[in-house]
């Protein structure tokens, strides 16, 4: 390759990367926590899984069994928002499309506790976030994960955490 290309594509490479990051971060998030119905819809989608609804007192749980045997729970209110979202399975789900409008929320909050101790991002333990306005437990090891989170402000009335696994 002649000295003039490879000097370009030294540019071109890293630039079409750049561009491209860009753009997966400009697309709309396909919100799952605080999103509605056709946010669950997109999701069984995106998922490749098939859906069982089972109605309760004050909420619809939406259990999404992906093509991967991940389990993917999404709890609706009666307002038409999703509360809260469970998984379980062999393999971690896309945390940004679980937590859709909140992943920044929970991304910053999990950045903030890797600086202050360095060794959490290695650690085998469970990650747990508890912010104002967003709860995330995630567990387990490899071929087992688990893990929920919820808005505590979104949960309906008389809603106790337990019924949210």
């Amino acid at each position: 390759m002649n000295r003039r290309r490879a000097c370009c594509l030294k540019w071109i490479v890293p630039a079409a990367a750049i561009a491209l990051i860009g753009m997966a971060e400009a697309r709309p998030a396909e919100a799952s926590l605080g999103g509605d119905v056709g946010s669950i819809q997109a999701d069984q989608v995106k998922l490749q899984g098939t859906r069982q609804t089972t109605p309760k007192a004050a909420y619809t749980v939406h259990e999404i069994q992906a093509a991967s045997g991940t389990v993917v729970r999404e709890y609706l209110a009666a307002d038409g928002k999703v509360f809260a979202v469970t998984f379980r399975g062999p393999f971690l789900p896309d945390m940004r499309q679980i937590l859709g409008n909140y992943f920044e929320q929970y991304s910053t909050a999990r950045q903030a506790q890797v600086a202050q101790n360095p060794n959490a991002r290695r650690a085998r333990r469970p990650v747990v976030v508890d912010e104002p306005g967003l709860n995330v437990q995630i567990g387990g090891h490899p071929r087992s994960f688990g893990g929920r989170a919820y808005v505590p402000g979104m949960l309906p009335a008389g809603v106790q955490l337990e019924e949210i696994q």
